[in-house]
C-alpha cells in the first residue's frame, strides 16, 4: 500500500519512535516536582523545548507545548485577541486558512467582533498588498498560514509580516505544513504547528509567542507551560516530537529536492494521461510533497475508493467526499474545479516506483468512475440541432450536473444556451470551471423556482 496523505498525518519517523520508547522509561514523572524522578523529567522537557525552539527560530521561553495543533491555534488566537482587546476586536485571516483558524474567527464574530477574509488568487495565494490594505486602527490580530494544507501553495509571509509590523499588528502564522521543511521567514509574532504533520506523534502542538506581544491566556489559570497550555504534559510524546523535528530538518534539503521532482512528474504527466483535468495550486511557490488536481465528471469519493483498492491512500477536497456536500473552502476560495479532486501528499522516503505505479493506475481508475457515472467521452460532440435547452439536475450531486451539461452542449447551436438547474453548492464552482476548461462561455446564474439556474452559452 502506498501512503500518499502525509499532509493529513505523516508516518511516525523512526527517530520519533525511538525517542518515544526511551522517554517512556525516563519521562513518566511530574516535571514540576523536585525529587530525582521529577528533575529527570524536567531535564527531558527542557531539552525538548530547546530543540523545538531552535527549529522554530525563537527563544525557549517563548515556546509552549499544547495537546494539538488545533489547540495551539485556538489558544494563540484567543490569547492575542484578549491581550489587545483595548486596541479593537478586528481579526484578519486569509480565505484559505485551516479550519481551526476559521473556527476561531467564527467564535470572535459570535462574541461581537469583526473578521475580514482576504481573498486569494486562482493559485491559492494572498496578495500582500491586499492583506496590508485590510489592516486598520482596530485590528487586534492577523493570521496567515505559511503554506496551504490542500494545494501546497506558499504564502508571502515575510511581506505580510513586514506590513503587520509597520501597522503595529501581531501576525500569527500557522506553520503546520511547512515547519518540517524549514523555519518560517519574516518577522512574525506568534506561530503554531502540529507534530503529526512532520512525523512526530499525534497529540503535540507548538505555540510560540514572541516577547513583547501582548498576550492574555484564556480559561482557568494553570501553572504549567506558562499558563498557556493547562494540564500535565505528555512528556514522552513531546520528547519524540522535538527529536523527530530535529531529524526531519537534517534531512529536509535533500528530501525536498527529491520530492519536488516526484510531484513535478505528477503535475506534468497527469493532464496528458487523464483528459479534462485541472492541476491546481502554484506551480513554483509550493511545498515539496503536495500536488493537487481535479477531474471533470468524477465523483471524488468513488475515485478515492477506486485508488484505495488499487493500493493508494490519497485525500480529496471534493464535496462528493464531504458529509456536508459542500466543496472545500480552499478550492472554493480559489475558484477552481472541485469535483473529482485528488490531493497527493508524499511523505519523506516515498519511492519513485510508487509514483510511477500511481501514474499507471490513475487513468484507468478515473475512466472506470466516469463510465459508471455515464460521463461523455472527452471528444464527444453532437450535431448542432435544436434551440436553447434546460437541464434539470435538482437533487443530483456533483459531478452529475456537469455531466448532464456536457452531454447536451452539442445539442444547441453556436450562440445557444444551456440552463442547468441545480441545488448543489458545488455547481456554482464546477460549472464555470467546466466552461473555462472546455472553451464555453459561462453567462452567470439566476434564481429559479427550485435551486439556481446556471447559464452556459455554446461558443464552439
Amino acid at each position: 500500500m502506498a501512503y500518499f496523505d502525509a499532509a493529513s498525518a505523516a508516518p511516525l519517523h523512526s527517530v520519533a519512535q525511538q525517542a518515544l520508547l526511551a522517554s517512556l522509561d525516563e519521562g513518566w514523572a511530574d516535571p514540576a516536582r523536585l525529587y530525582r524522578e521529577g528533575r529527570r523529567a524536567r531535564l527531558l522537557l527542557d531539552a525538548a523545548r530547546e530543540a523545538a525552539a531552535e527549529a522554530v527560530g525563537c527563544r525557549a521561553d517563548e515556546l509552549v507545548f499544547t495537546p494539538s495543533g488545533t489547540r495551539a491555534v485556538h489558544s494563540g488566537v484567543a490569547g492575542a485577541l484578549a491581550g489587545r482587546r483595548r486596541v479593537g476586536r478586528h481579526l484578519i485571516v486569509s480565505a484559505v486558512e485551516h479550519s481551526s483558524v476559521l473556527h476561531a474567527a467564527e467564535e470572535l464574530e459570535r462574541d461581537g467582533g469583526t473578521v475580514t477574509q482576504v481573498p486569494v488568487d486562482r493559485a491559492g495565494a494572498v496578495d500582500a498588498g491586499a492583506f496590508a490594505a485590510a489592516l486598520g486602527d482596530g485590528t487586534a490580530l492577523a493570521c496567515l498560514q505559511s503554506a496551504n494544507h490542500e494545494v501546497g501553495t506558499e504564502q508571502p509571509v515575510a511581506r505580510v509580516a513586514e506590513a503587520c509590523r509597520a501597522a503595529g499588528v501581531p501576525l500569527l502564522v500557522d506553520a503546520a505544513q511547512s515547519l518540517g521543511w524549514g523555519k518560517v521567514q519574516g518577522d512574525w509574532s506568534l506561530l503554531t504547528a502540529s507534530a503529526h504533520k512532520w512525523g512526530g506523534p499525534s497529540g503535540v502542538g507548538l505555540l510560540a509567542v514572541r516577547k513583547g506581544v501582548r498576550f492574555a491566556p484564556q480559561g482557568a489559570a494553570d501553572e504549567r507551560e506558562s499558563g498557556r497550555a493547562p494540564g500535565f504534559e505528555n512528556l514522552p510524546a513531546i520528547v519524540a516530537a522535538a527529536a523527530s523535528l530535529r531529524a526531519v530538518r537534517a534531512e529536509a534539503a535533500q528530501e525536498a529536492a527529491r520530492l519536488r521532482e516526484l510531484t513535478e512528474r505528477i503535475r506534468a504527466r497527469v493532464p496528458g494521461l487523464v483528459p479534462d483535468v485541472e492541476v491546481v495550486g502554484d506551480a513554483v511557490r509550493r511545498l515539496p510533497g503536495i500536488v493537487t488536481f481535479s477531474c471533470l465528471y468524477v465523483d471524488g469519493e468513488t475515485l478515492l475508493h477506486e485508488l484505495d483498492r488499487a493500493g493508494f491512500s490519497v485525500s480529496s477536497g471534493s464535496s462528493c467526499t464531504s458529509s456536508t456536500l459542500t466543496p472545500s473552502h480552499v478550492l472554493k476560495a480559489m475558484g477552481v474545479l472541485t469535483e473529482g479532486n485528488v490531493r497527493v501528499s508524499l511523505p519523506p522516503g516515498t519511492p519513485a516506483e510508487d509514483v510511477e505505479r500511481f501514474l499507471e493506475v490513475l487513468p484507468g481508475a478515473v475512466a472506470a468512475v466516469r463510465e459508471r457515472l455515464g460521463a461523455p467521452a472527452a471528444a464527444e460532440s453532437a450535431p448542432e440541432t435544436g434551440a436553447d435547452l434546460v437541464v434539470d439536475a435538482i437533487g443530483r450531486r456533483c459531478p452529475i450536473p456537469v455531466i448532464e451539461l456536457a452531454k447536451v452542449i452539442g445539442d444547441v447551436p453556436v450562440g445557444g444556451t444551456v440552463r442547468v438547474l441545480s441545488d448543489d453548492e458545488a455547481a456554482r464552482l464546477d460549472i464555470p470551471a467546466w466552461c473555462e476548461m472546455r472553451g464555453q462561455e459561462y453567462v452567470g446564474e439566476e434564481r429559479a423556482d427550485r435551486g439556481t439556474a446556471y447559464l452556459v452559452r455554446r461558443i464552439g
